[in-house]
């Protein structure tokens, strides 16, 4: 409840214990046993935020923090409460406060997406449960859609790449390492069972403004942002990732503002615990960083878990402001957790912290918070207030009236499909396709150039050679006919003149029958002289 510009937790005795607005920002830890009372401490301070004038962030994990947009309405319980408390006199009374309902499945509440891109490989690759070396390669893979302008904003963008990638590796090895297929093969399936768990809904634009969420109503109150986590508590790793990546968001987004009279946002992380869990060396100094740094932006976060021990050591050193509900210590490990719980307030010299913590009732807390100076304060036990909102569930056709009736369900209901990722790699896909066509039909192309070349010189080959045997051949054939008729002119000339010269020495040695035998070899002789000088 706010009263006296503080934020009123409980009473302690005639004591009204405060949290101060501008400590409000170094952050909180709200912690107990179930069934002691935490979800009514958490709408306490959320109410009083809101009244405040500050925006509100809460994970409802259970469902029983919708009806904040309604009053509360007076039980016989309460009313006991109330008198006990003698709260009447102070001004309590009840209230409804401006509520705004999203949910990533869109289901109980506006749809609520943010873009891969500004997910993140480290966080992302948590989501999946990547192993280092698969992480390293995401990260790799997000550097490379970074050089080559490629929008990651869903699911099918991280698809397309890892598709692209995983048949392009070589080309890219030079520049960006290896990237075995194994390990790629092993992130697209693991991309494959996230988008498979909500991922293709979660993934998307329009992404997410914070801005969007620091805002007031016309009356001034802080209007109170409530995650619907019924069904994303089912996945523990998304719903720890996203509230990491929320953290991150306001961190990166939010200026400076150092040291400020009221926080200028609050948030509230249900089963902080698996934040936590499972969480790499890295994560956890991630976390630890935003939580220490994120104070100057103004922000101030405050954890809901059974047991602070849920919390890593050096993020619960920066809790400043913290209430305690029953722990039970039954066993020696109970034991032992709740002595070192109690351990961690500033000693009340009144009264013994462990037995205290161990024997609290429903809605009793020892609480300890930071006073004006920083110091924090001796820690005291107890009774905390009791919410002015509705408690419990809200009917779902008013939750449906309130989400539709709300001016963000416009701007946020419909899906953005712009030009990303995927597109481009498909039109580039498209053009290595038909360049690989032309280039193939112009290879093709050459090559039936050139065999048609081949065959071309070929054929003017076997045309020359023939040309040239049908020249020897007429060459041959014009020889013989020369030789022919030389043989022929030879033997007649010879004979003629032979035989004449035969026929006188024939004659002249032995009358008629010697000329005609020397006629006759002289003939022959004459033929062979002649055809043999015919030859020469």
């Amino acid at each position: 409840m706010y009263c006296d510009n503080k934020i009123w937790v409980g009473t302690s005795g005639a004591e009204k214990v405060y949290i101060y607005p501008k400590m409000a920002n170094r952050h909180g830890l709200i912690a107990g046993a179930t069934g002691t009372g935490k979800t009514i401490t958490l709408k306490v301070l959320a109410e009083s935020f809101s009244n405040l004038g500050v925006p509100v962030f809460m994970a409802d994990v259970k469902g029983d923090l919708a009806g904040m947009c309604r009053p509360g309405q007076a039980t016989d319980a309460l009313n006991s409460r109330i008198e006990a408390m003698n709260l009447r006199e102070s001004g309590f009374g009840f209230d409804s406060y401006p509520t705004n309902y999203w949910d990533i499945y869109g289901e109980g509440g506006m749809r609520l997406r943010t873009t891969v891109s500004e997910m993140g490989p480290l966080l992302l690759s948590r989501i999946m449960n990547l192993s280092d070396i698969q992480t390293d390669i995401m990260t790799i893979l997000f550097k490379i859609a970074d050089d080559e302008g490629l929008l990651l904003l869903d699911i099918k963008d991280l698809r397309a790449l890892i598709s692209y990638i995983s048949e392009n590796a070589k080309d890219y090895e030079y520049i960006y390492g290896k990237m075995s297929g194994q390990s790629l093969g092993a992130i697209m399936r693991a991309v494959i069972a996230l988008e498979a768990e909500g991922g293709e809904i979660f993934f998307g634009e329009p992404a997410l403004s914070v801005r969007d969420w620091l805002c007031k109503d016309y009356s001034g109150k802080g209007i109170i942002q409530l995650l619907d986590c019924r069904k994303l508590i089912l996945n523990p790793t998304l719903y720890s990732t996203f509230l990491l990546w929320l953290m991150s968001e306001l961190f990166e987004n939010l200026p400076e503002v150092g040291d400020v009279d009221k926080p200028k946002m609050v948030f509230f992380f249900d089963e902080a615990h698996m934040l936590f869990d499972s969480a790499s060396k890295t994560l956890l100094e991630k976390i630890g960083q935003v939580v220490k740094l994120i104070r100057s932006k103004g922000v101030g976060i405050y954890f809901i878990t059974q047991n602070p021990r849920d919390i890593p050591d050096e993020i619960l050193a920066q809790l400043g402001n913290k209430v305690q509900h029953a722990l039970r210590a039954y066993t020696p490990a109970e034991q032992k957790a709740a002595k070192a719980a109690a351990q961690s307030f500033r000693v009340n010299e009144e009264f013994d912290t462990y037995e205290v913590l161990t024997t609290l009732g429903t809605g009793q807390a020892i609480v300890s918070v930071l006073d004006e100076e920083g110091i924090p304060t001796v820690v005291k036990k107890c009774d905390i207030l009791p919410p002015q909102s509705q408690m419990g569930a809200l009917d779902d056709a008013v939750r449906k009236d309130l989400i539709e009736s709300n001016v963000l369900h416009v701007r946020y209901e419909q899906t953005v499909d712009r030009e990303s990722a995927y597109e481009l790699l498909e039109k580039r896909i498209l053009s290595e396709t038909e360049a690989a066509r032309l280039e193939k039909e112009a290879a093709d192309a050459e090559k039936q150039s050139q065999k048609d070349q081949a065959l071309a010189e070929k054929q003017r080959a076997r045309e020359e050679a023939a040309a040239l045997r049908e020249a020897q051949k007429k060459e041959q054939a014009k020889e013989r006919q020369k030789q022919k008729m030389v043989k022929s002119v030879a033997n007649s000339a010879g004979g003629t003149i032979g035989r004449e010269l035969g026929n006188t020495i024939g004659a002249s040695i032995g009358g008629k029958f010697g000329k005609r035998l020397g006629g006759n070899v002289g003939a022959a002789l004459g033929r062979g002289i002649i055809g043999t000088l015919f030859k020469s």
